[in-house]
């Protein structure tokens, strides 16, 4: 068997130690192609469980269908270069399963688009120590991660959990702002293929990357750099998530509310939130979204945290539901519009020095602010109109500032 120093690229010599030494729990591994985060990753994997006889792993995919030709095959890579393929039992025909001959320990393998297969996963022996999201950036949110962990994240004293990932092009993508965010036992890795021996990858692979790099620095920087360069397309650039504190919160003197009515799947959406005229700050520091909210629902949601009753600003696309709204003891109006009134209050938004949004309390709005973007052409440029999709936070907030707006135009 070759030297591990031989089968591993230079680049995560560090994240080797990190691993052994159980320094961290989460490991996030970011990157270009051909960076070798997969096989990094699959090599610990197997060398955990080969040496820790209490520990497991479950390998995620969001899809189900994208096991056997990526994550499965890495794996099986790792147990060949490691020269231990008679040490385990395969299992390859789904659920795929690879299990330790002397010890029963299992590497099981899960598509996401089936939540309750995970939840239902068990060992027999020990509990799921690694845990490995490959292609991280094709889950929803950081809080789809965060409940998958919450369910696998039980009865052991140590757990390493693997992210690995080709940042998005889109700087405001979830998953790059998640990994920007610093927190006790974790650590970010970059990675990409220059540090790889050419043998590796093959010398076509350097030529293609080196000819992309002299024809279109932008798309290599992205591809092969492993950076988000972002699309151009980011209508919001003035976005700040962090906490908003109670204290904070307490000396907020001009707080507004707005709601977006729910259509049929769509969720209602209500914002509190506070602006500052002098330094030209929004914060956004309260929500509720949901869909298939009734009217009654809402409003009993909405006095929980609207005590005294303040004037809330509605889509005026539904004069009976404001109505009803009235009847059930909500202080609701309608919204004004007017023509050109949707860009009117983007361009207002935008021309805020700082939006900030608790992403915390407020995780929806936190996520359309951060992802609203001009949607392309077909000649590579972008459409001139504002999308009218995944919005709901935005409009409510269009609503609930429409005094504060020079010229009453919200639509």
């Amino acid at each position: 068997m070759a030297r591990l120093s031989e089968l591993i690229a230079p680049s995560f010599y560090e994240a080797h130690r990190d691993v052994e030494a159980c320094r961290y729990t989460h490991y996030w591994f970011k990157g270009g192609r051909g960076s070798c985060k997969s096989s990094f990753i699959s090599l610990e994997i197997v060398l955990g469980i080969m040496k820790d006889r209490n520990a497991n792993a479950i390998v995620l995919r969001k899809v189900q269908n994208s096991i056997r030709d990526s994550v499965l095959e890495q794996i099986l890579w790792a147990i060949d270069v490691l020269d231990a393929e008679e040490f385990w039992e395969k299992r390859l025909s789904p659920p795929y399963c690879l299990i330790l001959k002397e010890t029963g320990q299992k590497i099981v393998f899960r598509g996401c688009d089936d939540p309750g297969k995970i939840k239902s996963t068990k060992f027999k022996r020990g509990y799921a120590k690694f845990i490995w999201f490959e292609e991280a950036d094709e889950f929803d949110s950081a809080q789809e991660i965060r409940n998958i962990n919450q369910s696998l994240m039980r009865g052991g004293e140590k757990f390493c959990v693997f992210y690995s990932y080709n940042p998005p092009q889109s700087i405001s993508n979830w998953i790059n702002r998640e990994a920007s965010k610093k927190r006790e036992g974790k650590k970010v890795y970059y990675s990409n293929y220059k540090s790889v021996p050419i043998k590796w990858l093959g010398e076509q692979f350097f030529i293609e990357a080196e000819h992309l790099k002299k024809t279109n620095r932008l798309s290599y920087e992205h591809e092969y750099m492993g950076r988000a360069t972002g699309t151009g397309g980011e209508v919001f650039k003035n976005v700040v998530i962090r906490k908003i504190t109670n204290e904070e919160i307490k000396n907020f003197d001009r707080v507004s509310r707005g709601l977006d009515w729910g259509y049929a799947t769509d969720p209602l959406h209500y914002t509190v939130n506070h602006y500052d005229k002098t330094r030209k700050r929004l914060y956004i520091f309260f929500e509720i979204h949901k869909a298939g909210l009734s009217n009654i629902a809402a409003s009993e949601l909405i006095k929980r945290e609207n005590k005294d009753n303040n004037v809330i600003i509605c889509d005026s696309a539904e004069p009976k539901s404001i109505a009803e709204l009235n009847y059930f003891g909500i202080n609701a109006i309608a919204a004004k519009k007017g023509p050109g009134s949707v860009e009117y209050g983007i361009k207002w938004l935008q021309d805020m020095e700082e939006i900030v949004i608790d992403g915390e309390r407020c995780p929806f709005t936190a996520k359309e602010f951060s992802e609203y973007e001009l949607e392309s052409d077909k000649e590579g440029g972008f459409r001139a109109c504002f999308p009218d999709k995944n919005n709901h936070s935005i409009d409510a907030v269009r609503y609930s500032r429409q005094f504060d707006m020079s010229m009453v135009k919200v639509r």
